[in-house]
């Protein structure tokens, strides 16, 4: 007999174009009936950890998703139980000084040599660039190029990399450009690997919270890290950028964005791959601005992160006997798989952006020309 809970879950589906037990490759397929009442109860997380634990499948993970978000799904599942984190975000700064650490040893410090295998030669760990590329290389240089030409960057101008990774950008505005890069970031993994990539004495990379940088810059640049700043410190960061920018430099904010505000980040991703991070609505990052910069130009490529992520998902999947052997096992791998693919899904939804602001103090004479 069908139980409440399966019945429930599958009126929610009716009409749409995701079928349980179906035939296409995004539609999933219950091995347990647990399934039903752990994700009507749990809501996000339900669906991830049911993932985790086997009790279903899907072969195409972002063709789900990125159905479930078109056809609206995520909202008809709210447990009370979920408001916690919400009221727990109101109260305490949960990317403060003291914990701005956190997410760094439990995300990016979780080993070097599986991002080797994940990512392109250079490191990359943010949105790549498909204009005219093809492959997940040629995507991410292009990106780093886009970023240099952007700010209009010059041999010997000294930069400031926030939440610089693995060094890559630092690297390549060194190569390319002649830049002094000076880069911080949270993770001591990211250091320990961006030192060996990138020996150049124009590269500085620093274990460092950016709220501790107090030096003068002609250029600021920040890729894939405002993500992680959160609300309460967004404002502040920009401070920090005004602080250290020369007056006549440029600032390049490159964030992932979403369509509506969120109080709090998804309960999935905010225990197992992001903690306490928080993806900002347009509002919030022009309020964080306001009456330090002016905003110069503002590219949204968000679409080019679908297949950034499916490309990152090909390699797990190449390299999975590696991975494997490196000691992550396959609740790790259908973890990492449900990060990943459900991202592609979202950002094929247009449920989620991929920004690229440039700032500058006063505004330029002439106002300034885009470049794409």
């Amino acid at each position: 007999m069908m139980s409440r809970a399966e019945k429930t879950i599958r009126g929610l589906v009716e009409g749409t174009d995701i079928e349980i037990n179906g035939d296409s490759p995004g539609d999933i397929q219950v091995h347990d009936p647990d399934f039903y009442q752990r994700v009507l109860s749990s809501g996000s997380i339900g669906l991830g950890e049911t993932y985790m634990d086997g009790l279903w499948d899907c072969e195409a993970l972002d063709d789900f998703i990125y159905k479930l978000l078109r056809a609206d799904l995520e909202h008809s599942i709210s447990p009370l139980k979920l408001l916690l984190p919400v009221i727990w975000s109101k109260i305490v700064n949960l990317q403060s000084p003291s914990r701005a650490y956190h997410i760094g040893e439990h995300h990016y410090d979780i080993g070097n040599d599986l991002f080797k295998l994940m990512l392109d030669p250079r490191m990359v760990y943010t949105c790549g660039y498909w204009k005219d590329a093809d492959n997940l290389a040629d995507a991410q240089e292009a990106k780093l190029d886009l970023v240099c030409r952007k700010v209009g960057l010059q041999p010997g101008m000294r930069v400031l990399d926030i939440g610089c990774g693995f060094g890559s950008f630092a690297g390549y505005a060194a190569e390319r450009y002649g830049a002094e890069v000076v880069g911080v970031t949270i993770s001591r993994e990211q250091i320990k690997l961006g030192q060996e990539l990138y020996p150049n004495p124009a590269v500085d990379l620093r274990f460092q919270d950016y709220r501790d940088v107090n030096e003068k810059f002609d250029r600021v640049i920040s890729i894939g890290m405002f993500e992680a700043v959160g609300t309460k410190n967004f404002r502040t960061f920009m401070e920090v950028v005004e602080r250290c920018l020369n007056d006549d430099g440029l600032f390049l904010l490159h964030t992932i964005g979403t369509n509506t505000r969120r109080h709090a980040v998804d309960p999935w991703i905010n225990k197992y791959i992001f903690p306490a991070g928080m993806l900002p609505v347009l509002s919030q990052v022009a309020a964080a601005a306001e009456g330090l910069f002016v905003m110069e130009d503002l590219h949204n490529f968000g679409s080019h992160y679908d297949p950034t992520l499916m490309a990152w998902m090909a390699n797990v999947d190449k390299h999975r006997d590696e991975i494997r052997a490196l000691g992550y096992d396959e609740r790790f791998y259908r973890m990492w798989r449900f990060f990943l693919l459900p991202a592609a899904g979202s950002d094929r939804a247009r449920r989620n952006q991929l920004w690229q602001f440039v700032y500058s103090k006063r505004g330029l004479d002439g106002g300034y020309e885009p470049i794409r």
